[in-house]
């Protein structure tokens, strides 16, 4: 990977609290991934909340956070904590 296509590569953590587990969150969220080429993972925490890492193209990974903000149709998002990473370099998306 050259410096300008690692230096056009962003990461973002989310949490995303609310009515999240249980209503297809993750699934949706890794279709979505797929669709915008973005790499990183989804998985429900013991809190009730779902984290979820985004990392691919700045416009695809910003698509990914505001996907977070409403999730599927049965989801109920009441919050969207959105934490800057340094990219690690993945290449898939994977529902953990």
């Amino acid at each position: 990977m050259s410096d300008d296509e690692r230096a056009a590569v962003v990461r973002r953590r989310v949490v995303v609290a609310g009515r999240v587990h249980g209503v297809g969150f993750r699934a949706s969220c890794a279709r979505r991934a797929q669709v915008l080429g973005v790499a990183g993972s989804v998985s429900n925490r013991p809190d009730g909340t779902v984290e979820a890492v985004f990392e691919g193209e700045a416009e695809a990974v910003d698509a990914m956070v505001g996907w977070s903000r409403h999730g599927p149709p049965m989801a109920q998002v009441t919050s969207v904590d959105v934490y800057e990473e340094d990219p690690a370099g993945l290449r898939r998306f994977a529902v953990v």
